[in-house]
């Protein structure tokens, strides 16, 4: 990376910026792989987030160095995908353990797993690179005539752009999962967390790039004499709006506390059933028992026949069998319950349909049951898990062996659209989530319509000992913060909360491997947010604002000398 006219770098900074450029071969995709791989430290249950401050640059000057190669947006493309990979090898690597469960059949599909998946994924981030390396080059961003580290700034400005641009594909290209993107490193601590309320996570991963990026980017380039007007810019693009976000998120957290919903009373189940055990024929009649033992019991483990609790709730799949097929089990459900309340529970269930490959549809299912054990409304699960809870091509592939980790033979029916809110006796209209659908900010408010609290059933028990489970649960209360409503989430193993619309924790929480119950009062919701109000339009707002500013910043300036930075030759 050597400026026009100097031999050697000038500081330590820009000869760093020049060997990361200059980088090629082998040596280039191991640097920008353990830059991508580092940057998950910033994410649930590290949050160590100012590593970004450092891999984020050597991603941007990979890219500045790729305009030397003789086929530039292939090594841009490159780059960045190794970059990718990295990132979502080192973040998704848990999903290995869900192939341990019945190791004896699935073990061996675990390379392909942990290495298929981030591959994959890393497409999206190499398209990003490529289309910002072209972006750049078509809008003169490397040309003499723009002071250096304003051409940087706006190079990251650019970046940001059109990285944020293909997270969101990767949330909703071929079903989406959209799992910690890098947005999700700035609601760390609370006060933070406050602005996905505004900007929402996409907005939130534009203010990351430019965050992490443009401090050492610009300060790399700075001519001599520049390196105040550096500084600035970078504190201005940096400094500036963290500083902002975390006061204005810690104003927002000195207002008082959501105040509790009258006549609410919530008991949370978390049974911490070995996942080995959950589909087990002969273990399901104790599985069930367990729950309702459970059920009986408050936080200190003591009975107490559910004085007071006016809704129970039990996690995904704490039926696996069709409790609406077993009148015993609606029995059970009915003595435990009396009158007057209710319990939300994950089950299965079923529907003829002689359309269906095996004569019937399965359903992975949130129901409501009240007195006497009746149903009183229910959802299926509309975002199934590929591979996981159904098979893509799924008669061919079952033919030939396969199966999802469920062996659901089939696999699971999606549920009906446009998803509808839950009307529960008692409770605040509620946005159903079953596991995984809680990482799409979408999947809260179908068709605009706002809830008054969410509630996430789930089962992490999946992922072992692993940062999957913290990581959902992180992601889990960036939707309530989103909306600005409560959060009640009920996991069989993982972490079970409930949490206000500030994203704090109340009562007491349940974590990884512990098993127990909750009881607590249910946190009203706030005045709508910005989010809940437009959704991604901020997103697409800030986006434009961002290529607004990017193109002022590419006119040429008078009198600046023509040192701007090349970044190395082809090697």
């Amino acid at each position: 990376m050597k400026a026009a006219g100097e031999g050697k770098p000038r500081t330590r900074l820009a000869g760093l910026a020049q060997d990361m450029a200059a980088a090629r071969g082998w040596r280039r995709r191991a640097i920008a792989f353990a830059a991508g791989a580092v940057s998950t430290l910033a994410f649930a249950p590290f949050f160590a987030w100012p590593v970004m401050f450092v891999t984020f640059p050597v991603l941007v000057w990979m890219l500045d160095g790729a305009v030397n190669e003789q086929r530039p947006l292939r090594a841009a493309f490159g780059a960045a995908w190794w970059f990718g990979f990295g990132y979502f090898f080192a973040g998704l690597f848990w999903v290995g353990e869900a192939f341990l469960v019945e190791a004896e059949i699935f073990a061996w599909l675990i390379p392909f797993a942990v290495t298929a998946l981030p591959a994959g994924l890393a497409l999206f981030w190499g398209l990003a690179g490529a289309a910002s390396e072209r972006a750049c080059t078509r809008l003169g961003l490397r040309k003499p005539g723009i002071p250096p580290h304003t051409a940087a700034l706006a190079r990251v400005l650019m970046l940001a752009v059109v990285l944020t641009a293909a997270e969101w594909l990767r949330g909703h290209a071929l079903t989406g999962f959209p799992w910690d993107p890098p947005g999700v490193a700035l609601t760390y601590p609370l006060a933070l967390m406050q602005a996905v309320s505004v900007f929402g996570i996409y907005g939130l991963t534009l203010w990351a790039v430019v965050i992490f990026a443009s401090p050492l980017v610009v300060m790399a380039v700075a001519e001599p004499g520049e390196q105040a007007g550096a500084v600035r810019l970078a504190a201005i693009s940096s400094a500036l709006p963290l500083a902002l976000a975390f006061i204005a998120g810690s104003w927002h957290l000195s207002a008082p506390a959501s105040p509790p919903l009258p006549g609410v009373k919530l008991r949370v189940v978390q049974p911490s059933i070995a996942q080995r055990e959950k589909w087990m024929a002969e273990k399901q009649a104790g599985i069930f028992q367990t729950h309702l033992d459970l059920s009986r019991r408050n936080g200190d483990g003591v009975e107490d026949g559910l004085d007071g609790i006016t809704h129970v709730v039990w996690p995904e799949a704490a039926m696996p069998f069709g409790p609406l097929d077993h009148p015993e089990a609606l029995g059970a459900i009915g003595a435990l319950l009396g009158n007057g309340r209710y319990l939300l529970a994950g089950g299965l269930r079923a529907e003829s349909d002689v359309t269906a490959p095996w004569g019937r549809r399965a359903y992975n299912s949130l129901m409501v049951f009240g007195a006497g054990g009746t149903l009183v409304t229910l959802y299926d699960k509309v975002h199934l898990v590929p591979f996981g809870e159904y098979l893509p091509f799924q008669a061919a592939l079952e033919a030939i062996g396969l199966q999802s980790l469920t062996r659901q033979r089939g696999g699971f029916a999606a549920g009906k659209t446009p998803k509808q809110l839950l009307n529960v006796p008692g409770l605040p209209p509620v946005s159903p989530l079953i596991c995984y659908e809680a990482i799409f900010p979408g999947e809260v408010a179908p068709g605009g319509e706002r809830p008054g609290a969410i509630l996430i059933i789930t089962n992490d028990g999946w992922f072992g000992n692993t940062s999957g489970p913290q990581q959902h649960f992180h992601q889990a209360r960036l939707r309530a913060v989103e909306q600005g409503v409560s959060l009640v989430r009920a996991a069989n193993n993982g972490v079970s909360a409930v949490v206000d619309p500030e994203g704090r924790t109340i009562s007491s929480v349940l974590l990884l491997n512990q098993r127990g119950t909750i009881d607590s009062a249910l946190p009203a919701p706030r005045k709508q947010t910005l989010y809940a109000l437009l959704g991604e339009t901020i997103f697409l707002f800030n986006a434009l604002i961002y290529l607004a500013i990017v193109a002022f910043m590419k006119r040429p300036r008078r009198n600046v000398q023509p040192a701007q930075v090349t970044m190395g030759t082809p090697g």
